[in-house]
């Protein structure tokens, strides 16, 4: 749980309705953190976390953190689940300065895909949707390791359509095998 909660009350709302769902959750280990603390510790160890709960606001700063440690915003994908539904995006959002220009990397797009697919898969008992998540997520692994198809935010030049064409050819190749 990232909040402020030794400085604002709302924060300290959020860490005892945080630890009231937690205790639903008994196999779930819970940590705490304040957020100034938080952003040197996952700059420093992002593999250390997993998953993070916080408010909105502190989110929003995080997640525009985490995107630059993974390679900028246009890899970050993000899930918003709640008990009965779930929202999948990109954490950059639409970009509506990048619109018609086909630059964007659309790689997080990809991977947001990736990641409803693997909860939708999870959530319907449907082992055909995870492996298919799992089919995206190795299609975009593959892509980044042979590095000639590159959009301009990872150093290339490639445009937003060749990339997600790229992706979605080994994605292709990979259904073909199944």
């Amino acid at each position: 749980c990232i909040d402020k909660s030794n400085v604002t009350r709302g924060c300290q709302l959020f860490r005892s309705t945080f630890d009231e769902v937690a205790a639903h959750y008994p196999g779930t280990e819970a940590d705490y953190g304040y957020i100034d603390a938080f952003m040197q510790w996952i700059t420093r160890s992002p593999e250390h976390y997993d998953t993070v709960v916080t408010s909105n606001m502190f989110g929003d700063i995080s997640t525009d953190l985490g995107a630059v440690l993974q390679g900028g915003m246009g890899m970050a994908a993000s899930g918003n689940i709640g008990d009965h539904h779930a929202f999948f995006e990109p954490v950059h959002g639409s970009a509506p300065k990048h619109a018609g220009q086909n630059k964007v990397n659309p790689i997080a797009s990809i991977n947001s895909i990736q990641m409803m697919m693997d909860y939708l898969g999870r959530k319907t008992n449907d082992d055909d949707l995870v492996a298919i998540g799992g089919l995206i997520d190795e299609s975009v692994a593959d892509h980044l390791k042979a590095g000639t198809s590159l959009t301009y935010d990872l150093g290339g030049t490639t445009s937003c359509s060749e990339v997600g064409i790229s992706i979605a050819n080994r994605l292709a190749d990979k259904l073909k095998e199944r």
